[in-house]
């Protein structure tokens, strides 16, 4: 009786070690989760935390990456030398963020934005001249900025040296901003109200890449700040691919091999109709040449501004929501480029192709320069 019981302890002693190791990395992810300041507010998660609701080790140690919620729930940034801005929106993959003014008066925090102390730099930048008028502009048909603006004056900005000209002979002039605009324009802005939200973007740490691959960055010890990618699988599936054989390791055997099957060839068609629609539109839009023409080169194709769209799907024209060359609706989250000259938007690796085969823009037919040109800062 006595060898029984002893052997039922020391079953019980390994049970209970077994279950302790197992639960151990869920109990040690769990203390890192993602949080929100409200529902339908950006996820906060690693590099950024929410004080108060997520531990000191879940976020990045450099100023800024501590984030707070006000008393009407809007998630905080602070900025050295800069002060308090809303978060917009989180990129982690693209590691960008979407900052704004929480008393709704952007201009106004722009004419002491000063990012030179902090972790954040401006994905593209544009200088904009702000104008104090005493006079009636809207004959001009400029855009006010009416948080700045009062009974008896207006403030405009610009960006265009030609209105530049025009106002200062007749206003006053405040000052001139760089502002960290969203999408870089090419042609000069006549006039805006500088309420759009500023695009920033960090290099440290650097955790794009695990992001894209599923995984998570987080610090490796609490007293360091190199960081470490965890859970990003080795092979690199796509996270649709991902979601279904997580779900599908749950389920009998049977189905799990029917949805995946469904994904594979449901893949494999979009990829096959893409590359169809592709051929089509250059097969019905190209002119024959009595020679042959060649494509743009590489570095010249990779020249070009390519951006990741977010979730606000913000684009330069916003009523070019498709891509003209596939004709598939912009996502968030794809990449797409431009080309400088006529500002066309496409899927960059539809323009890819077409570019390396055809010299011009599908759409306006104009020929892009084919000098290699800087990549936007």
């Amino acid at each position: 009786m006595d060898i029984q019981k002893g052997q039922n302890s020391t079953t019980s002693s390994i049970l209970f070690l077994v279950l302790f190791l197992f639960l151990l990395p869920l109990t040690t992810a769990q203390t890192c989760s993602t949080a929100a300041c409200h529902r339908g507010d950006p996820l906060i998660r690693f590099p950024f935390r929410l004080q108060n609701l997520q531990p000191n080790s879940c976020g990045y140690p450099h100023p800024g990456f501590t984030l707070s919620c006000d008393t009407t729930n809007q998630t905080l940034i602070t900025l050295p030398n800069s002060g308090q801005f809303t978060v917009q929106g989180i990129d982690y993959g693209t590691q960008e963020i979407w900052i704004n003014d929480p008393k709704n008066c952007l201009p106004g925090r722009l004419l002491s934005l000063n990012l030179s102390s902090s972790s954040f730099t401006a994905v593209y930048f544009q200088g904009f001249t702000l104008f104090n008028c005493s006079m009636d502009y809207r004959k001009y048909k400029l855009n006010p900025i009416a948080c700045l603006s009062g009974d008896s004056y207006t403030v405009f900005a610009t960006s265009s040296d030609k209105v530049v000209r025009r106002l200062a002979s007749s206003c006053v002039e405040i000052g001139t901003v760089v502002v960290p605009v969203e999408w870089p324009f090419y042609e000069e802005v006549s006039s805006s109200d500088l309420s759009g939200d500023l695009l920033l973007t960090w290099a440290e740490p650097r955790c794009g890449r695990c992001e894209v691959r599923g995984g998570r960055c987080g610090l490796k010890s609490n007293s360091s700040v190199d960081v470490a990618c965890t859970n990003a699988p080795k092979h690199g599936l796509p996270r649709s691919a991902r979601y279904a054989i997580t779900v599908g390791a749950g389920v009998p055997a049977l189905l799990f091999a029917i949805g995946l099957l469904c994904f594979i060839i449901g893949r494999v068609k979009s990829y096959g109709r893409r590359r169809n629609t592709i051929s089509d539109f250059m097969t019905s839009t190209a002119v024959p040449q009595p020679t042959v023409v060649t494509g743009l080169d590489g570095p010249t194709i990779d020249s070009f501004p390519k951006v990741v769209l977010g979730e606000s799907r913000r684009l330069p024209k916003p009523n070019d929501n498709t891509c003209p060359i596939c004709l598939s609706e912009y996502r968030p989250k794809e990449t797409l480029r431009s080309i400088p000259e006529c500002r066309h938007c496409f899927h960059a690796d539809c323009i890819d192709e077409w570019l390396r085969l055809n010299p011009t823009c599908p759409v306006c037919r104009n020929s892009p320069d084919r000098s290699p040109r800087a990549q936007a800062v």
